[in-house]
């Protein structure tokens, strides 16, 4: 289990990075003399880099080998954070951040894959619980250790924390991480990276400046259109191109293409969260950034109690099942979190925050496994740099959806000036509402799906009867 905890200290390192700056962006706008809205440009850069250098990390790490790829990864993105603490001007910041963005591109997808290609499909389930506690602690635990640092230390220190985890993450891989890589490697498809690139910097740029007032609304529209227009023409040259950069006939593959589609819908909900959350506590409750950060940090702990509990879950209850049900459970409780008010119990809080957690992470590592469960090795790198495509987005789409409908209700109700608690209560039962409609789509798995690696088999019919047990309206027998 050695290679999924190098991968999954990576995955934290990018998620705790991109959620810690956004609390210090005041005193890092304070200290270079900028307008901190004009700071949301060093997140958005970051952001650029993802959508454009993402869907190549596959066809990168076949030609040069996955060991040589996961550590110039780790290398970049510890110089773009040295760059991004010495920084004393907005240019150099949002410079810094890009170059982030490339190493943070090409190290969490070349990782997973390096972790699917050497792990056995019968230990997929215990190695994926430790990829998905990161993606859901990091931006928990970003807001207080950002908010701690920036008070007590310098916002410089939000980046030199990476350091020494590079440094770690570096020998380790060095040590312990195998060189895979592909015998014949095709040409790389460059007119098919200019148009994913260009398409994907559309959409995540537009998702993400929606409702937030950056941009004027005819702005954000035209970047939405533009990429559609870029994906638009990427699915067209992907049809008649030998070798795609974006492997589209993954989604022949049932499972990839039900955890594909169901993950999207699920990680809206999940996105908006992060968001919305800490914003309610802070303009609607009156807590300080400091204790907002400090009270939706428990849903971590939530994330880590699953980590033992996903194997026999599954192996108990079957991938369908657990998706269907779960999806569910966690959609209401994102949705819950928009009837909390300030003279709500605070324990009542933590509780409803802790389980949420429970069952977010037990959603991620579900979908997660299942979504790479029946992908042959020689594909495994395109379907890593596909999956993280589609969650990078995903993600970005789900800031989208609860800021557009929080700003829709703000002005409503008479402007900012008029905020309150019940104010956010539309946005969380919008994106819950989303997150629970994942069900619907892995409705259409069969209920076998993902056997091999849960190691859950059907009884079939006939054998309950055999057994004394009568047969479940569910069962279809052996397949």
């Amino acid at each position: 289990m050695l290679i999924p905890l190098i991968v999954a200290c990576a995955l934290f390192m990018e998620n705790l990075d991109s959620s810690v700056l956004a609390t210090a962006l005041p005193s890092i706008a304070a200290s270079l003399g900028e307008n901190p809205l004009k700071l949301n440009l060093a997140i958005t850069s970051y952001l650029f880099s993802l959508a454009v250098f993402i869907p190549v990390s596959g066809w990168v790490a076949d030609r040069f080998g996955a060991r040589t790829v996961f550590r110039a990864a780790i290398v970049v993105f510890s110089i773009g954070s040295l760059l991004c603490g010495l920084a004393d001007s907005f240019w150099t910041l949002v410079g810094a951040r890009t170059l982030q963005g490339l190493g943070g591109a090409m190290m969490v997808p070349v990782g997973r894959m390096v972790m699917l290609r050497t792990i056995p499909k019968s230990e997929l389930v215990r190695a994926m619980t430790w990829l998905t506690v990161p993606a859901l602690v990091g931006p928990v635990m970003g807001p207080p250790l950002g908010g701690f640092l920036t008070t007590y230390l310098s916002w410089r220190w939000i980046f030199w924390i990476n350091l020494p985890i590079s440094l770690l993450g570096i020998v380790l891989v060095t040590l312990y991480i195998p060189n895979i890589r592909e015998e014949k490697v095709p040409p790389l498809d460059w007119r098919g990276f200019l148009m994913s690139a260009f398409g994907l910097c559309g959409l995540v740029f537009g998702f993400e400046t929606i409702g937030r007032g950056l941009l004027p609304d005819s702005a954000v529209a035209a970047l939405l259109v533009v990429g559609v227009i870029g994906i638009g023409l990427y699915l067209r040259h992907a049809r008649r191109y030998p070798h795609p950069l974006i492997d589209l006939s993954l989604l022949k593959v049932p499972t990839f293409r039900a955890g594909m589609a169901g993950a999207f819908l699920f990680r809206i909900g999940v996105g908006a969260l992060p968001f919305l959350l800490p914003l309610m506590l802070q303009l609607g409750f009156g807590l300080s950034a400091f204790e907002s950060g400090m009270t939706t940090f428990v849903s971590a702990a939530g994330a880590l109690t699953m980590k033992m509990a996903a194997g026999p879950i599954l192996r108990n209850i079957g991938f369908r099942r657990v998706l269907i049900g779960n999806a569910l459970l966690s959609g209401g409780f994102i949705a819950i979190c928009g009837l909390f008010r300030p003279d709500t119990p605070h324990a009542l809080i933590l509780g409803l925050l802790l389980m949420g957690g429970f069952f977010r992470s037990l959603q991620f590592t579900s979908s997660n496994t299942l979504t790479i469960a029946d992908i042959p090795n020689e594909r495994m790198s395109r379907a890593t740099s596909f999956t993280s495509m589609m969650q990078q987005l995903s993600l970005s789409a789900g800031v989208a959806v609860g800021a557009m409908v929080l700003h829709a209700t703000v002005s409503a109700s008479g402007g900012i000036e008029r905020i309150a608690a019940d104010s956010f209560t539309p946005a969380f039962f919008t994106v819950g509402v989303t997150a629970m409609l994942a069900a619907i789509v892995f409705l259409r798995l069969p209920h076998d799906a993902g056997s091999e690696v849960s190691g859950h088999r059907l009884i079939a019919p006939t054998q309950r009867l055999s057994q004394g047990t009568p047969p479940r309206p569910d069962d279809t027998g052996p397949r």
